[in-house]
């Protein structure tokens, strides 16, 4: 039985509170239950030890726990094989005899729960390794989506729209469904989505009024929903069709005849990849195998395609950028797509099969370590890659599925603050944090090694082919032809540019030594232009940088010895080219750019601070004091920029880093001008100054673009209202004279130009109030005054500039009015009335206006402040002032489901993700007909995605379950005040 075969478990971090969590969790079995558990857990002491863990760590399993203790019981009283083995075989048969819809649900529901339980169990305790984790987890979906196309089809027959010919499974039907990726290779994670491609024949046997595309898109409609949709029993798994052919224009079903032409006429790398996995779960598997074997010549190429080595390489210098490749940050990390991550291992793996593959049919399983070892083999790499790769894969599959069960989550990221990482590192088994880190890292870097290994052969970009020449009297017709081949639409006036700089026509281009290394990297630049697809429009922007520079030579020169450095530029004048006036008018970043340690952990609170009051400490007087700080956060900007394109810093992180800034740089300035302040009107007594920062700010949702939302409160000695300065001021004044300067240092243009815009609007009475509040006014105002959208403000509300004690008098106070009982009914119903007359002002149907959008990132914040208004007086540890952590607090806290708590934080991470790229790289509404092809792949990487294509259906998707969640959650509670006040 499981219970006596586990032969390890997790360490517990407060072992009494751990035994109480488990007893809470079986407390209402029955006592028979009960009873039987306890001797079990009595005669296994590790059996104990793991469940006592997962009680620490797991609300998701404890809740299946919680939900039904007899299963728990008979789960660890079973063979773990046999028992789930018995479960698939009864949830078939039971789903076979059946013609209700709901009794499916149930059934494939609770093979699911039943899985999902027993496979982290006996993972958890050591008793399954990785093959039986995933394979009982892909038997599993196997089951259930076999069992509602079975259903599906039957329904069809009896409703005489498919004749009586088709199998009851669909055998015949010319309708399947294709695995894809990890599922399709039965290497499903434990918290997996699904991918699935659908396809149908246009002959399929259907009644002679009946339409094989409608059909066949609505029948699909239905199994996603029979397998993704939450009810009371929870879900089956995530359903994604985003890998079929072209998925932004496409049907969710596809013809045969289509598919094949497109992936004929366009398929790219990437899809030949995925096809490696794919295999028929569903439906007329037969029809699916012929549909494979079709699409064999595409994926599996006669000669060695060492152009596929080209395209992933690509791929790999479009993910990881151009420098710093070994840098690891362990907390944050994403142990699939970061750095020496799982994505790597099978990139690596596939990369060589779709070059041999074609010759070697061994090669062709679509499982990645049994491909390891078939290409050792086959001796495509040698014995010591093979087995380290394979014990790295096993190692970190383990971490993402341990980070999955907790919550049920498809997330493949470690927490990004330090207690919660060492959190999970006893949950991992490990005694520290830093143990963790350290086991973690040696597998990371091994994988990157053998991973940049695998490209040190691969052939470079093609060589340009045909002559660069640039006299200075007339354009060469040689060179005007190469220009054209390379994509220039209009060769003559590119010429002209390049023409110009080697006559010197800018000023950092008059010294010789400047031109000769300009002349060296001109064929590269030229090349890297091109290739983001819109190269004429990208050369303009290259000869904008080089009139803005003020000096040459030594950047030049460094650009001429870093040819990758030549493609980072390029890549930034491609997408960005505001971020690459800001380089040329610093062309000293590039120094920081070359550091190695540049695509390493960002500098925290306190590196910013010690650099910046450096910095500030040479200031000759208050001008040179506040050019510094533009600087400085100009510098910065770029810094933080750099690492968004070049995909080295998500955007969660990004906009934390932007307001790690704007809070050092406001309390810099804050300091700076009470001192200046106090020197000309004196003190006040017990005066205390509190900075508020609201909005992004106040989130930490920052991007490059953003302003400043402030509120400043004070409060003073009332017995004493008069400063003791040469230029006395009194209370009120004091503080409003002291505010506008401070908006002053933050906002003034001075010869290094702005640093911010600051908005004080969200203040008491907004425009027409006092620019700083006394504390106890703005107490005043919030309890009896303030709407509810100023308190879903106050959500936001951050204090970033006070003394420690103003500062906890401050929180305490925002907290209280945040804690105060609310009806949540009529809070719902201003909230939607709010949303109604944004959506009349703004507008809301342009998917790519972020924002705005139905379902877009309005809809997510304000549900996140919905939740925090009416639900912390109950719950108070939900309050914070980011959006998806007051998300993922309300999901742990059972406030909304975890299906709902994964796809708003989903959701708030791809739209920031896409918003950070946006800000940098264009002013103007975001058009994707208009944008190139460089920012389109930028936003593809951004969103995770592999191409554009697949990146609006996936944005699409996610907008419309978003404005479903938010319609949902609100629309339910105002409902029911409307029907009170009926």
């Amino acid at each position: 039985m499981l219970a006596s075969r586990m032969v390890e478990a997790p360490r517990l971090r407060e072992p009494e509170h751990a035994s109480g969590q488990l007893a809470d969790a079986i407390a209402a079995a029955p006592a028979k239950v009960r009873t039987g558990l306890g001797k079990l857990l009595a005669a296994h002491p590790t059996a104990r030890t793991v469940l006592e863990s997962v009680a620490e760590n797991a609300p998701f399993l404890t809740d299946l726990i919680r939900a039904d203790p007899a299963r728990l019981f008979r789960i660890l009283s079973s063979d773990p094989v046999a028992g789930l083995a018995a479960a698939r075989a009864g949830a078939t048969q039971r789903a076979g005899a059946t013609r209700d819809e709901d009794e499916l649900m149930r059934e494939v529901r609770a093979l699911r729960a039943e899985t999902a339980l027993t496979v982290a169990l006996a993972d958890i305790g050591g008793t399954f390794d990785l093959d039986a984790v995933t394979g009982a987890l892909t038997d599993t979906a196997d089951t259930a989506i076999a069992a509602a196309v079975g259903f599906l089809m039957r329904e069809a027959v009896a409703a005489k729209k498919l004749r009586k010919v088709v199998g009851p499974n669909g055998e015949g039907s010319g309708y399947a469904v294709i695995a894809m990726g990890k599922h399709g290779a039965h290497e499903l994670n434990y918290s997996s989505d699904v991918d699935l491609v659908v396809v149908y024949d246009p002959a399929a046997p259907l009644a002679g009024s009946v339409e094989a595309a409608p059909f066949f898109v609505r029948l699909t409609k239905q199994l996603v929903r029979l397998i993704q949709e939450r009810t009371g029993d929870g879900y089956v798994a995530r359903v994604d069709l985003r890998l079929r052919p072209d998925p932004a224009s496409t049907q969710i079903a596809l013809s045969i005849d289509a598919a094949l032409d497109y992936y004929e006429r366009e398929g790219a790398t990437w899809e030949r990849a995925a096809y490696i996995k794919a295999r028929p779960i569903a439906g007329d598997i037969a029809f699916g195998y012929a549909f494979l074997r079709q699409l064999q010549p595409f994926v599996w190429r006669r000669a060695l395609d060492y152009a596929a080595v080209a395209d992933v390489h690509a791929m790999k210098q479009e993910i990881h950028a151009f420098r710093g490749h070994a840098a690891v940050a362990v907390e944050g990390h994403n142990v699939k797509l970061g750095r020496g991550g799982i994505r790597e291992i099978e990139f690596f793996v596939q990369t060589q099969q779709l070059i041999a593959g074609g010759r070697d049919p061994a090669l062709r399983s679509p499982r990645t370590l049994e491909a390891l070892d078939r290409l050792a083999a086959e001796g495509w790499i040698v014995s010591q890659a093979r087995d380290e790769l394979h014990e790295a894969y096993l190692y970190l599959r383990r971490v993402e599925h341990r980070l999955q069960m907790v919550a049920d989550a498809q997330t493949h990221s470690l927490p990004e603050d330090k207690e919660e990482l060492a959190r999970f590192a006893l949950f991992m088994g490990y005694k520290s944090r830093d143990a963790f880190a350290k086991a973690l890292v040696e597998r990371l870097t091994r994988v990157q090694h053998h991973y940049s290994k695998l490209f040190e052969g691969a052939p470079p970009r093609a060589a340009i082919e045909g002559r660069l020449e640039f006299p200075a009297k007339a354009d060469d017709r040689e060179t005007l032809a190469t220009l054209h081949r390379l994509g220039y639409a209009e060769p003559k006036a590119a010429s002209a540019i390049v023409r110009g700089w080697r006559a010197g026509r800018y000023r950092a281009l008059k010294n010789p030594t400047a031109r000769e290394h300009l002349s060296a990297i001109v064929p590269l630049l030229l090349d890297e232009l091109a290739r983001g697809g819109a190269p004429d429009a990208a050369l303009v922007a290259a000869d904008r940088f080089l009139q803005e520079l003020p000096v040459g030579v030594r950047l030049l020169s460094a650009l001429a010895r870093n040819p990758d450095l030549v493609r980072l530029l390029a890549t930034i004048l491609g997408t960005a080219p505001r971020l690459g006036e800001m380089l040329a008018h610093r062309p000293t970043l590039i120094d920081a750019l070359l550091d190695p340690a540049f695509f390493g952990a960002l500098p925290d609170e306190a590196a910013l601070e010690a650099r910046l009051a450096a910095l500030l400490a040479d200031a000759e007087d208050e001008e040179d004091l506040l050019d510094r700080a533009r600087r400085f956060r100009q510098e910065q900007h770029v810094l933080i920029g750099v690492r968004i394109l070049s995909g080295t810093l998500p955007a969660a992180q990004a906009g934390e880093a932007f307001a790690r800034l704007a809070d050092v740089l406001i309390r810099a300035l804050h300091r700076s001008v009470v001192e200046r302040f106090t020197e000309a009107h004196g003190a006040l007594k017990g005066a205390e100054v509190a900075v508020l920062a609201m909005g992004k700010l106040g989130g930490r949702e920052m991007t490059a673009g953003s302003d400043l939302d402030l509120i400043v409160l004070y409060e003073f000695d009332d017995k004493h209202p008069e400063s003791a300065g040469p230029r006395k001021l009194y209370g009120a004044q004091y503080f409003a004279r002291l505010t506008q300067r401070l908006v002053s240092a933050l906002t003034t243009p001075t010869n290094a130009g702005q640093l911010y815009e600051v908005d004080l609007r969200l203040r008491p009475s907004g425009r027409a109030g006092p620019v700083a509040t006394r504390l106890s006014g703005f107490v005043t105002y919030q309890s009896d005054e303030a709407w509810t959208w100023e308190h879903m403000a106050l959500t936001r509300a951050r204090v970033v500039s006070a003394s420690p004690a103003f500062r906890k008098k401050v929180e305490a106070a925002i907290a209280r009015v945040l804690r105060r009982p609310r009806d949540a009914a009529r809070t719902a119903a201003d909230i939607l009335d709010m949303r109604g007359a944004i959506a009349d002002d703004k507008g809301d149907s342009e998917r790519w206006d972020l924002k705005y959008a139905r379902g877009g990132l309005v809809d997510i914040e304000f549900i996140a402040q919905y939740l925090v208004l009416a639900h912390a007086a109950g719950h108070p540890d939900i309050i914070d002032t980011a959006t998806a952590r007051v998300i993922a607090n309300a999901t742990r806290a059972g406030l909304i489901d975890a299906q709902d708590g994964q796809l708003l934080g989903d959701a708030c991470r791809l739209l920031h993700d896409l918003t950070q790229v946006l800000r940098l790289a264009v002013s103007a509404p975001f058009k994707p007909a208009e944008a190139s092809p460089a920012l389109r792949r930028l936003l593809a990487r951004a969103g995770a995605m592999p191409d554009f294509s697949t990146l609006e259906a996936h944005l699409a998707e996610t907008q419309a379950q978003v404005r479903a969640a938010f319609e949902r959650l609100l629309e339910a509670p105002a409902a029911k005040r409307r029907r009170k006040r009926a």
